[in-house]
């Protein structure tokens, strides 16, 4: 198999052997289809792209065509999963705070990774440019992102203490993935990307 994906290296070096696993916006399967070699892991993709749902078919993954906005219930029952991933996905979802409930009524951990709105580059861009950020992370102009929701590191602890959400882990990484003694000491000014693992409290 082809090398994956840093982030979701990192994603699957959380998920435990034999696992259920539910991928929320699956892409073309690259994540699913590695866990089920690497790791045993018995897999589902809910994905709204055709294109990307035929990809997954072709990479034997089972897949829904669906809309996250439209919730889970249509599909799972409580506790189907015992994890629940969604990569780069949670700030374009028009619910997000009811998405990570969703995905703890159907799975027994969540796993979620999203560009941090908090970073230096992102905060100098507006404080001195006046202008929302462009970066690596956010290569988006403001009228043609899909991302609708925002948010820093803070944003997020601050909504999972408010949901009685237990963050287990949290990895911050640059563009590249890649964790360094910034990232670490001042996550939330010079980390680009944040990675979650979370479960109810």
């Amino acid at each position: 198999m082809k090398g994956l994906r840093p982030d979701l290296e990192i994603i699957s070096q959380w998920i435990e052997p034999g696992s259920r696993v539910l991928d929320l916006g699956c892409g073309n399967g690259a994540l699913l289809e590695y866990l089920r070699h690497e790791r045993d892991v018995d897999g589902y993709g809910l994905e709204i792209n055709p294109e990307n749902v035929i990809a997954c078919v072709r990479r034997g993954i089972s897949v829904i065509q669906s809309d996250l906005d439209a919730g889970l219930s249509d599909y799972f029952d409580d506790n189907s999963f015992d994890y629940v991933v969604m990569t780069q996905t949670l700030q374009a979802v028009h619910y997000p705070s009811w998405l990570l409930q969703e995905m703890l009524r159907v799975g027994r951990q969540g796993i979620v990774t999203f560009p941090n709105f908090g970073h230096w580059k992102s905060r100098l861009q507006i404080a001195l440019g006046g202008h929302m950020p462009i970066s690596r992370a956010l290569p988006n102009e403001w009228y043609d992102t899909p991302n609708i929701h925002l948010c820093t590191l803070k944003d997020f602890e601050q909504l999972c203490h408010k949901l009685e959400i237990e963050i287990l882990q949290r990895n911050v990484v640059d563009t590249a993935h890649r964790t360094n003694i910034g990232t670490r000491l001042m996550p939330n000014l010079l980390g680009e990307i944040a990675l979650y693992r979370f479960q109810h409290n």
